[in-house]
């Protein structure tokens, strides 16, 4: 693959919509606030409309070729979040439990529902494939990572104020909320469609088109007014948490990958949404509960410039990869 053509028609025109996103926020004509809504539309209707459209033209031979994409998701993921959650819970003294479970929550998991569909298709197309990718990815984050993350979180906040209720929830509440979410509920229900066997009338597709067309835009205008409201503080631990999230999580999914002989494709474009910058809702989260917001912003900002050159980076080296195993 030409990694000229990854800059161009991927890497710059996320830098060119961010740094507007940038301006506008720096300038004053959205706030934090903005983003959000911006954030809603795209995980409540965008995202999951494009989701929806794409697996539904699937086959369930693509879905069959795909269960080890979904068996390499979620152990490689799942590994790396909770390493980082170790990592950042026994190696820094000052953090609490709550601070690595935020701490994994960013750096354990890429910012697939906001970046995903806008760096894939350029550089693989737009095919169900990319599509089941995404889906995949952003299950194990939303439908998994998310409820380990508060899970933990709460057991940390609970054991430093013993008998709060404010913070504190059923272990199952996290999970059953993440899957009442669009972007969990839309691409499961594509995928038993397809497992049903029920054809896709081709003409609903334009009423999906519409609006998932504009996911990958303004998910990545709302992440550049996200970056122009917070604080920057480069520290050590932000700089680890980068370092784990561009170079520990596209590792550890490359050597699973091979080790269960994934489909070429497929791997590719694994190995990339691994190396996405950090989610997001981690952010949101630590806001939320105001817990490493500062250190967590931090290492968000510093992953969305390192993933400049990593992203070409590691598409040569995935290819290196497959070509001598």
């Amino acid at each position: 693959m030409d990694i000229s053509h990854v800059i161009l028609y991927a890497i710059v025109p996320i830098i060119v919509v961010m740094l507007a996103g940038y301006i506008a926020g720096k300038k004053g004509a959205f706030t934090g606030e903005d983003s959000k809504k911006f954030n809603k539309v795209v995980l409540d209707f965008a995202l999951p409309a494009a989701l929806f459209v794409s697996i539904v033209q699937a086959s369930r031979a693509d879905l069959v070729k795909d269960i080890k994409l979904t068996i390499v998701s979620t152990i490689g993921i799942m590994a790396c979040f909770m390493i980082v959650y170790f990592v950042f819970k026994y190696c820094f003294k000052k953090n609490t439990g709550a601070d690595a479970a935020v701490s994994a929550l960013i750096s354990g998991s890429p910012t697939i529902g906001f970046l995903g569909f806008a760096v894939l298709e350029p550089i693989f197309g737009t095919s169900p494939s990319v599509a089941l990718v995404v889906a995949i990815v952003g299950i194990v984050v939303n439908a998994i990572g998310i409820p380990v993350g508060l899970s933990l979180m709460n057991a940390s906040l609970e054991k430093q104020n013993p008998g709060s209720t404010a913070k504190k929830e059923s272990a199952w509440k996290p999970v059953l909320h993440a899957l009442e979410q669009p972007v969990a509920w839309a691409p499961i229900l594509a995928v038993i469609w397809v497992v049903a066997g029920i054809p896709w009338p081709k003409e609903l597709s334009p009423s999906f088109d519409l609006i998932a067309k504009a996911n990958a835009s303004m998910a990545v205008f709302s992440a550049g007014i996200t970056l122009s409201a917070i604080k920057i503080q480069i520290n050590w631990q932000a700089v680890l948490g980068s370092i784990m999230k561009m170079i520990m999580m596209p590792a550890v999914v490359l050597i699973l990958g091979l080790l269960f002989k994934m489909d070429p494709l497929n791997l590719k474009m694994l190995v990339v949404a691994a190396a996405l910058p950090p989610a997001f809702s981690g952010i949101i989260i630590a806001d939320e509960y105001n817990t490493y917001v500062a250190t967590g912003t931090s290492s968000l900002t510093l992953s969305v410039i390192l993933f400049i050159g990593f992203c070409p980076l590691w598409i040569w080296l995935t290819n290196l990869a497959i070509g001598a195993f």
